[in-house]
């Protein structure tokens, strides 16, 4: 059983040295792996250590470490997160967010969950549809001429506008969120908007209402 212990470890380690270079998370991973293995089996940490292709110094630096009460927080909120995200592997990491808001109460920014997932490799198992709003995906014959070719620079007021269409949220829990989207089209020479309208749909309408204004 020692032996077979010991072989999960190895493929453990093997397979995150196989993904890459060895990030700051990987590490923080393996440094982990070591604790709990040496705890659990009483392996020898030098022995982990070369299997885990780390300095045994970087190790004890790591275990003697004081974690921050910030740091514990993260890590904390990375276990809650895993948990979920076995439970809703199609979850992204705004809805994880969500989930944490309501469920258990816990405020923190998309930024920070973002983070967050990116260590540890939290993803959706969903792929995004892609909905352009210059081509019809399935037929090249719409694609829009890009008249700009990003020169974004305008010498004479009324040369070229842009436009774009913002998503804007407010309130401060999750049942009183709310979002409105701001569409705005810009005068590229003083950076001032030439006109906007704000509704509560992101559609064809709310850009046409634009251009009438």
């Amino acid at each position: 059983k020692t032996g077979r212990n010991r072989d999960i470890f190895l493929k453990k380690i093997r397979r995150d040295r196989e993904e890459g270079r060895l990030s700051l998370i990987r590490q923080e991973h393996i440094y982990r792996a070591i604790k709990k293995e040496h705890e659990k089996y009483n392996y020898p940490i030098l022995l982990l250590c070369e299997i885990g292709g780390i300095a045994r110094s970087s190790y004890y630096k790591w275990l003697h470490h004081a974690e921050t009460p910030n740091e514990r927080f993260n890590e904390e909120l990375a276990e809650k997160l895993e948990r979920l995200h076995e439970k809703h592997p199609d979850m992204g990491y705004r809805r994880l967010n969500d989930k944490l808001r309501h469920d258990e109460d816990i405020q923190v920014n998309d930024k920070r969950i973002l983070r967050i997932c990116r260590k540890k490799q939290i993803r959706s198992n969903l792929k995004s549809r892609y909905n352009g709003c210059t081509r019809a995906s399935n037929n090249p014959a719409f694609i829009a001429e890009n008249i700009l070719n990003r020169e974004f620079k305008a010498e004479h007021l009324n040369e070229k506008w842009v436009t774009d269409v913002t998503e804007l949220k407010y309130g401060n829990t999750l049942d009183s969120v709310h979002k409105v989207y701001l569409s705005a089209i810009l005068d590229l020479c003083d950076r001032r908007p030439v006109a906007y309208v704000i509704g509560d749909s992101n559609n064809n309408a709310l850009v046409f209402e634009t251009f009438d204004k």
